[in-house]
């Protein structure tokens, strides 16, 4: 498998993207997601995990960060690659899954599980989650 793109490096400049501000955007994200995993050609099995992952990401990013973001995705060296860009601070990826009678705190465990790889950056204005499955 391929060596992934380390999270500074900057997204493929030709990756389609969007951005969300509000809880209404998050079925044109999804929808988003899937049709841009579809042409890139991720297994149908797949765009299902991938789909997840975004839509945990994304729902955090509108429930902790105060203010929207920014997705791009994009195909690269065999895998589709996705960033999720917003305003929020560090994410603590490598806990474990919180127990059953939990009530939060299960996002970020479950993008780690559906996901390949998930890389988590400080940039300008906040933080980026950069996520990859491969094709």
């Amino acid at each position: 498998m391929p060596e992934p793109v380390i999270p500074e490096q900057a997204a493929d400049p030709g990756a389609d993207g969007m951005s969300y501000t509000e809880p209404d955007d998050l079925r044109r994200i999804r929808a988003f997601v899937t049709e841009r995993a579809t042409r890139l050609g991720l297994p149908e099995s797949r765009i299902d995990l991938l789909t997840l992952a975004v839509s945990e990401l994304t729902t955090n990013t509108l429930q902790h960060s105060g203010g929207g973001g920014h997705i791009r995705v994009w195909a690269e060296d065999g895998q589709l690659v996705c960033d999720v860009v917003d305003g929020g601070g560090p994410r603590p990826f490598g806990r474990s899954m919180p127990s059953a009678e939990a009530v939060r705190g299960r996002g970020l465990a479950i993008v780690e599980r559906v996901c390949d790889a998930v890389y988590t950056a400080t940039v300008p204005g906040g933080t980026m989650v950069r996520i990859f499955l491969n094709l």
